[in-house]
């Protein structure tokens, strides 16, 4: 007997749990792609995703995962030989760098590690130290998945404002756009990358590129730039197809209209005071937790912590224990140690992560924190008492 039958929850930091309305809207048969209201519909996505992005500027749409992004991006601002500066703090954005390399693109590194966020005195150094202005383009992640910490992406504008370095601040969004406030133009950045399976609630299979007009100017003389990739086509199609270079992601579309429905009717901003509010019931349970036993947020500081993922360690081999118990006994499967193991086994055994993105609400956090303190005592793995009260009195006092 198992009391892992029924519903299962999915509270892995995405795919994020898929709304039923968007499961609906993308439960019907293939339409016309040539004419129709497809097209028309395609088109209202455009001014949507930019709200969403706070930008006046360009969106380009892909029928790609985040990978992908990451790569158009590249393709349309970099040539063989450019040099970029990769500040990493986790799995992300040093993989973002590593397809820049296969690009043929040189990649100076500053790696922060998995419990921080970018020192922004060493991001200074290094453009400093750049005298003719080689380094093209900052990359770096806003929420890395992996480590959950969130980076000021303010501070980097300012840094190259301060300095009055040329490049690119291009930064990923992937695990927190629609979750963690972001203003792309507010802000500074000039291209952002995201996904449509996290905090847009679709399925995965679309990533969006945004970029503004300096951005695009550097299009020009890019070499690296692919016919799949090249943005130009998407940001002002003369004909449907050139959205997509092919035929269009149908079901996706009309799953990605619902999800953008949802955010618009429920406010944006509400949507990212939401995400606030269960990611500090969950901070709470985990405070609780780790008063009386091994267990600890991976990002120390709350004001540097997503509001989307919550990375823990728990020590070796408990994390992994408390997963696979989790998803046989109680119907819940939480995330991977992404990451955080070592370069031979770079998932770690000692950590967990929980998922709290997009179509989320208090009953859902409350339940997969109630299972995970179950699988605590079921394993009897130290922790302190109370985690599910302070969790509850967060909710209660935030509502």
């Amino acid at each position: 007997m198992s009391l892992s039958n029924g519903r299962h929850t999915l509270a892995i930091p995405g795919p994020s749990v898929i709304p039923e309305a968007v499961l609906q809207a993308m439960h019907r048969p293939a339409p016309n792609i040539y004419t129709g209201a497809l097209i028309d519909m395609t088109h209202s996505l455009v001014p949507d995703l930019k709200s969403i992005a706070r930008t006046g500027h360009h969106v380009a749409m892909y029928i790609a995962n985040g990978h992908g992004s990451w790569e158009a991006a590249l393709s349309n601002t970099m040539s063989r030989g450019d040099k970029i500066l990769v500040l990493a703090t986790g799995r992300f954005c040093l993989g973002w760098g590593e397809i820049a390399n296969r690009m043929g693109v040189e990649t100076q590194i500053l790696d922060f590690g998995r419990a921080s966020d970018i020192d922004t005195d060493a991001m200074a150094e290094a453009l400093k130290a750049d005298k003719f202005h080689e380094i093209k383009a900052v990359l770096a992640v806003q929420v890395d998945t992996s480590t959950s910490v969130k980076n000021d992406v303010t501070a980097l504008r300012k840094v190259l404002d301060d300095i009055g370095h040329p490049a690119l601040l291009m930064i990923d969004s992937i695990a927190c756009l629609g979750c963690d406030a972001f203003e792309m133009d507010a802000w500074g950045v000039d291209v952002m990358v995201t996904g449509c399976q996290k905090g847009l609630m679709t399925p995965p299979g679309m990533s969006f590129v945004f970029f503004n007009d300096k951005a695009d100017a550097v299009r020009e003389t890019a070499n690296c730039v692919s016919h799949y990739w090249d943005w130009r086509p998407r940001m002002a199609p003369e004909m449907y197809f050139q959205y997509w270079d092919g035929t269009a992601p149908t079901h996706h579309l009309y799953g990605l209209r619902v999800a953008l429905d949802m955010i618009i009717e429920e406010g944006l901003e509400a949507v990212w005071a939401r995400h606030q509010t269960l990611a500090h019931g969950v901070w709470a349970a985990c405070d609780a937790w780790g008063q009386g036993g091994p267990l600890a947020m991976n990002i120390k500081d709350p004001s540097k912590r997503s509001h989307a993922v919550t990375s823990i360690g728990i020590g070796a081999p408990y994390g992994t224990q408390l997963r696979t118990w989790l998803t046989q006994e109680a119907g819940v499967t939480l995330g991977i140690g992404l990451g955080m193991g070592t370069d031979e086994d770079p998932n770690s055994d000692g950590y967990f992560r929980i998922g709290h993105m997009g179509h989320v609400n208090a009953h859902m956090m409350l339940g997969t924190l109630g299972a995970i303190d179950a699988g605590l005592k079921a394993l009897e793995i130290p922790h302190g008492p109370n985690a599910i009260e302070a969790a509850s009195t967060v909710y209660a006092k935030r509502a």
